[in-house]
């Protein structure tokens, strides 16, 4: 007996997701640099947001290594806690506010990784359909994120006239969300801005803390600090709380937590979401939707690594040996950056207050096309719409020059 011939046009899977690209394009040009590379070619990388050392490996912190061999292989293999464990949740918690008293107005749930944390948010704080907030130049991923929970994504100018964060910008643009929303979910990922390595200063947060205050007077109002790059920076990754304090009870506040470049541990997927609130029972409600949301996205966590990344947090020795050994790596970047700045600014490159972090971005007007004209010289970096994104974390210092190089004839070709 035959089967009947189905329409070919039939199509099983829903209409939103059948024509999305399979790859992330940052690591396409990852594995074309990579390929070309592995054919003999002499190639410089500048794509992946991942510390290599000046060898071009994987840089790690050592001490990590220690804490895994300590967990137990049967207490491993068991299924974490949903919310994740209360150690581990704990460690992170004062890892954010330390003693600060915010920390008891704190409810969080383990994620994976970063991403994780961002997703959750995303999920929980926007209705279907509505937009979250963020700056101009953003992590693309950001739009991914939203347009898989079925929301969207909008974005402010980031920087004004003075290189500074854009606050008229974002009023408008809280302005806009609110009447069209009536809520607002805001991502702002500092210190150590992915892409741009920007961070907001005391006076970007004091004016930011105006801006926030005002809107949230007539709109539901969330705001995301994404935590993912802060232990590279120069400020202190706590400058946040200030402005949290005195807005809470009118603005939620939600850190997104991860260990992935905090512990070069990207492959752990260990992060966190944790939420402020002022009332009690605001609290728990956020506690069990955090909960419940984990528990239909992904059930549980990677429970190894929460377990190691809780054992460096919490054991003073070992959380000593890798904050130092992760100074080193701090120090290694910092060593990047002041080369590439020198080096950017004689070659006439124009690119935002570098502060920390991994990457730096440099102004293109036809980013695309000058993209394409660096891989042809064998330098890889990543297009974004009217600029260049550098990742130093993954360039050595020998390879800057001729990095510098690559971008002024790409600036000038774009």
């Amino acid at each position: 007996m035959s089967l009947p011939v189905l329409d070919p046009t039939l199509r099983r899977l829903v209409s939103a997701c059948a024509e999305q690209g399979g790859d992330d394009p940052i690591f396409a040009l990852n594995a074309e640099a990579a390929r070309r590379r592995a054919s003999g070619e002499d190639v410089v990388d500048s794509t992946l947001g991942t510390l290599l050392d000046e060898e071009g490996r994987l840089a790690t912190i050592r001490a990590i290594g220690e804490a895994y061999a300590r967990i137990p292989w049967e207490r491993a293999a068991g299924y974490a806690p949903i919310a994740g464990p209360r150690p581990f949740l704990a460690a992170v918690r004062n890892d954010l506010f330390g003693t600060h008293a915010l920390a008891e107005r704190a409810v969080g749930v383990a994620t994976p990784g970063g991403s994780g944390a961002l997703a959750l948010a995303a999920s929980l704080f926007l209705e279907p359909g509505q937009s979250l907030l963020t700056t101009s130049y953003h992590w693309s991923p950001y739009a991914t994120l939203a347009a898989q929970a079925g929301r969207g994504l909008e974005t402010f100018r980031m920087f004004g006239a003075d290189g500074r964060l854009d606050l008229a910008a974002l009023a408008e643009a809280l302005a806009r969300s609110g009447r069209r929303q009536g809520r607002t979910l805001l991502f702002l990922n500092t210190p150590c801005h992915n892409p741009t390595g920007y961070s907001l200063d005391e006076a970007d947060w004091r004016g930011l803390g105006a801006v926030l205050a005002a809107a949230a007077v007539e709109q539901a109002l969330t705001v995301l600090v994404d935590l993912a790059y802060a232990r590279y920076a120069r400020s202190d990754p706590r400058a946040w709380l200030a402005q949290a304090e005195p807005l809470l009870g009118r603005t939620t506040w939600l850190a997104a937590w991860s260990a992935s470049k905090a512990f070069t541990q990207y492959g752990a997927r260990v992060g966190a979401l944790f939420a402020l609130e002022a009332e009690a029972r605001e609290r728990e409600r956020l506690a069990a939707a955090l909960s419940f949301a984990c528990r239909g996205t992904w059930s549980n966590c990677n429970h190894l690594g929460m377990q190691v990344v809780g054992e460096c947090l919490s054991d003073p020795e070992l959380a000593r040996r890798v904050a130092e050994e992760r100074e080193e790596l701090r120090l290694l970047l910092e060593r990047r950056a002041e080369l590439f700045a020198q080096l950017a600014l004689a070659a006439g490159l124009v690119h935002p207050r570098y502060t920390g972090g991994f990457f730096v971005t440099v102004a293109c007007p036809d980013a695309a096309r000058a993209a394409a004209r660096m891989r042809a010289r064998g330098v890889f970096v990543v297009p974004l719409e009217g600029a260049l994104r550098v990742a130093l974390c993954a360039t050595p210092l020998r390879a800057i020059p001729r990095l510098v190089e690559a971008l002024a004839a790409g600036v000038a070709s774009g």
